[in-house]
């Protein structure tokens, strides 16, 4: 094997193993995937007789990959998914909240004054997130959605630390937000880590206003980037938001962390679909797993530094993001909003 790896693996360096492996790994063997990925019914057929693409694609040849770990890639491409699938597993245990019942206030609100008391009841932040899709092009149309490509759509919530803490993978690009939360929430087989009376998460205008999901105030400024253009917020209403939108941002850099170590996540090969979903789940399990055991690592230290800094994604919107379907009833969560904006209405 090439000395170079045995010396990267036993060093630690684990940041790049998994990412430069799949960049050589060639999966250009013929495969059909007609499982139910996310209970949508979702199924792709990748069919691929010529190696020569998949080679092109991932820049590397067959060949070359048998070189340097000195093994055939039928090989390689089958320990790859037994790892893959031994990650998975270990999601379980790895993406979870770290206080299954919400007891305590997260100590990122406690020790920021500008937050407490007033989101002493937030557990944490729930949003969308596309990744690339590689399916076969009479397979594309349910897979492009708002980003213009073909996507596989993410529902997660994190906590303010910034891991994962539960992920529904396998949705297709074109799946409304609002459709794949109402089934997460309703559905008791998906486990979705509810929060208990008087807790919730914040969440964005996109979601419905339902008990326990704290959404911002529809028709005011919200963006931090908003009052950064156009001045400090005049209204309570958008004093409220300015402030949702800071906490909630969290979620957004969560997943520029994730993505930026990831790089499998920007350019997905041709990999059945199944194994498209299973790698999100690994990465996110591993991404959790670095965070709560390396305290030097580059990309979190790197997002420690600027409590501030949302990046872009690298998947940019080419259709508008849509509110959430429906009319938006009255909720509970209108008085917790409308007092919480009262509280910080004080202390200016």
């Amino acid at each position: 094997m090439d000395s170079h790896w045995f010396s990267t693996l036993f060093d630690g360096d684990y940041d790049d193993i998994m990412n430069n492996v799949a960049d050589y790994v060639n999966y250009g063997n013929s495969s059909v995937n007609d499982g139910d990925c996310s209970d949508n019914n979702s199924s792709d057929t990748d069919d691929d007789d010529d190696n020569d693409s998949d080679e092109e694609a991932l820049g590397a040849s067959n060949r070359e990959v048998q070189e340097r770990f000195q093994h055939s890639g039928e090989t390689i491409s089958r320990y790859f998914n037994e790892v893959l699938r031994s990650v998975c597993s270990l999601a379980t245990d790895l993406i979870q909240p770290a206080d299954p019942g919400f007891v305590n206030t997260p100590r990122e609100i406690v020790n920021n004054p500008r937050y407490m008391p007033h989101f002493k009841n937030c557990i944490g932040a729930i949003d969308g997130t596309h990744v690339h899709a590689c399916v076969s092009f009479e397979n594309q149309i349910p897979f492009i959605g708002r980003k213009g490509v073909p996507t596989q759509n993410v529902m997660t919530a994190c906590s303010f630390d910034m891991q994962f803490t539960f992920v529904w993978a396998g949705w297709e690009g074109s799946a409304h937000d609002t459709r794949i939360f109402l089934e997460a929430i309703d559905n008791p087989r998906i486990k979705f880590p509810k929060p208990p009376e008087g807790k919730y998460y914040l969440v964005d205008s996109g979601y419905p206003n339902e008990y326990g999901f704290l959404g911002p105030y529809r028709g005011h400024r919200y963006h931090l980037q908003e009052f950064r253009r156009r001045g400090q917020p005049q209204t309570r209403e958008e004093i409220f938001n300015r402030m949702h939108s800071s906490i909630r941002c969290v979620i957004e850099r969560t997943f520029g962390v994730w993505k930026k170590r990831w790089r499998i996540l920007q350019n997905m090969p041709s990999f059945n679909y199944k194994t498209q979903v299973r790698i999100v789940v690994a990465s996110m399990a591993i991404h959790n797993y670095i965070r709560r055991t390396s305290m030097q690592d580059v990309a979190f230290m790197e997002f420690d530094r600027h409590p501030d800094f949302v990046p872009d994604d690298f998947l940019t919107d080419v259709a508008p993001h849509s509110q959430s379907q429906g009319h938006q009833r009255p909720s509970r969560m209108d008085y917790v909003r409308d007092g919480i904006a009262a509280s910080l209405m004080t202390e200016l």
